[in-house]
């Protein structure tokens, strides 16, 4: 059985990824592990929140919002728990109660997929995609990651995006391990090649044999020009059920396209699940 852990603010739960993690494993028949990172620095009020024109002092105010973010968490912890309960899967909760993305860390040592919205921030307030939480997670997340948009919707369809590195095939071989529960789905491996190059794939022969084994009804489509662009291009138009599987979003260098840049323009633009993982 797989132990699937999907990672919750308490303070702004997301239900997206509750259901995409209930989803995923109810599919896998795996573990689900709800971790919920209740650091202790951080709070949904900000220091100006503690002074009152009525002359109550900053302290029992202090009080009655700490009061109040336990409420909202302990809410979190009762949707999280009852929808597992309805789904009928096997899960458990995790109170990680020290820095947020430490503490996560840990905990992707020991588990199979991270499951996480992609605008976590564990902060107070928004910001732009990628946001610096998920990219400390990507870089440094002991097991594959799987970024969620704000919406869920059933995974119809998989893109394997290959460009004949290692790293690329490493994340194609971490997912049909993790998650073959979804290889019934259509699937497609995209290549982009440079105008003057093959409209084969890399090492055409080897993938393909690859491809075979995991994923036997694959087809795969080369398109031409720049990569960046063309795959931006062309995900835009596949169906919001569709979920991408990339590697390398640690090291820039090591692959033609699918490097950090790549991985941040996707999770910007697209509104599908990114399932990422790296060998490092």
């Amino acid at each position: 059985m797989k132990k699937i852990i999907a990672a919750f603010d308490g303070l702004k739960f997301s239900e997206s990824t509750r259901d995409y993690a209930i989803f995923l494993a109810k599919q896998s028949h795996a573990h689900l592990v709800g971790v919920f990172l209740d650091d202790f620095t951080y709070h949904s009020y900000k220091i100006y929140d503690l002074v009152r024109e009525d002359g109550q002092d900053a302290g029992s105010k202090q009080k009655i919002l700490e009061h109040q973010d336990l409420e909202m968490r302990a809410v979190a912890v009762h949707k999280f728990e009852t929808a597992c309960r309805t789904s009928g899967i096997e899960f458990s909760i995790h109170h990680d109660r020290n820095i947020a993305i430490q503490e996560l860390l840990h905990e992707s040592v020991y588990a199979d997929l991270l499951v996480i919205n992609s605008r976590e921030t564990l902060t107070h307030h928004n910001e732009k995609l990628p946001t610096k939480f998920n990219r400390d997670l990507l870089s440094n997340a002991q097991c594959p990651v799987l970024l969620v948009p704000h919406k869920f919707r059933p995974i119809n369809n998989l893109v394997l995006l290959f460009d004949g590195e290692p790293s690329s095939v490493h994340a194609i071989k971490m997912f049909s391990y993790t998650l073959y529960s979804l290889k019934h789905n259509p699937t497609e491996v995209l290549t982009v090649q440079q105008v003057k190059q093959s409209s084969h794939v890399p090492d055409n022969r080897l993938m393909k044999e690859f491809a075979k084994r995991h994923f036997p009804e694959a087809v795969f489509t080369v398109l031409k020009g720049n990569p960046e662009i063309e795959i931006e291009n062309y995900l835009k138009k596949k169906n919001e059920t569709s979920l991408v599987v990339l590697g390398a979003y640690r090291r820039s260098a090591v692959s033609r396209w699918l490097n950090q840049s790549m991985a941040d323009t996707l999770m910007k633009d697209l509104k599908v699940p990114l399932f990422i993982a790296h060998n490092k």
